[in-house]
């Protein structure tokens, strides 16, 4: 399979260069374009008001991985590639390995997912993966379970794209419980500014969160259609899924699957009967 892989880590991290070269190992074509330095927590940003440009490094990756280092965002990166420097679409983006989770709420800030996002955007499969360890370097594990779902999906395609976001727990291998599907949890951080002086004088602001661990994890809102044929029978075994914050928990590699329609089911239902009037 062509695969093109992304990150937001940057071109010289531990974690991509783990993913390409497995994957690169187990016979697949690779094509990494990534950002050229970290360019974590930046969302779908895009770079609109100056040029990108993409350099082709070497010596980063094994002698079979093609690699362009470039300049923007992570959705830049794949929405660059998939428009300019491939000949043709590639089978799946993949992005990471990211160095720390990307659980619940974390996937609206996450480079790392929007890359991934960018790919089903442009109707390819894109898959997520993430370790979720700041600290722990071992990311081989993560990459050998990237090897197999890929394969797995490769036998197994998935009825339409959609976006798989991966975690695996930073664990010895034989402490893993599992893989786990589930439905995106809640996370919940309390924002702490901290406020600085520089050594001009001038007051600057440092962001620093702290985590809440222990949250209520929401019930999933279903929209259904005629595809999904989801009824209320559905959506009770569904809100009794674990969510990839509790799994994460009981050391499951959690999968779960992300859609870009943000729409409010539950808020189109209540406004449906509402009647307002430019005057």
């Amino acid at each position: 399979m062509h695969l093109l892989i992304s990150n937001d880590d940057g071109i010289f991290s531990l974690g991509i260069r783990t993913l390409a070269n497995t994957l690169a190992q187990a016979g697949h074509q690779i094509t990494v374009v990534c950002p050229d330095r970290e360019r974590s927590a930046t969302g779908h940003g895009l770079t609109l008001h100056k040029p990108i440009r993409a350099e082709q490094v070497e010596g980063i990756f094994q002698p079979s991985v093609m690699a362009w280092a470039c300049s923007g965002t992570p959705s830049d990166c794949v929405k660059l590639a998939l428009g300019a420097l491939l000949n043709t679409p590639p089978d799946m983006v993949l992005s990471g390995i990211n160095h720390g989770s990307n659980l619940g709420t974390d996937v609206l800030y996450s480079g790392t997912v929007s890359a991934a996002m960018e790919g089903v955007i442009e109707d390819v499969t894109g898959i997520a993966f993430s370790l979720t360890s700041f600290s722990s370097k071992d990311f081989q594990p993560a990459a050998n379970f990237a090897q197999r779902l890929v394969a797995y999906l490769a036998a197994n395609p998935l009825p339409q794209p959609m976006l798989l976001n991966v975690n695996v727990p930073a664990v010895p291998v034989e402490k893993i419980a599992g893989v786990a599907i589930t439905r995106q949890g809640l996370r919940r951080y309390i924002d702490q500014f901290e406020k600085r002086i520089d050594p001009r004088g001038k007051t600057y602001y440092w962001l620093a969160g702290e985590l809440l661990e222990d949250v209520p994890q929401p019930d999933l809102e279903l929209v259904v259609t005629s595809q999904t044929r989801l009824g209320e029978a559905s959506g009770t075994w569904l809100n009794q899924m674990m969510t990839d914050v509790q799994a994460i928990r009981q050391h499951y590699i959690t999968i779960t699957p992300l859609q870009y329609n943000l729409s409010c089911a539950h808020g189109l239902h209540h406004l449906r009967d509402w009647t307002l009037s430019v005057e």
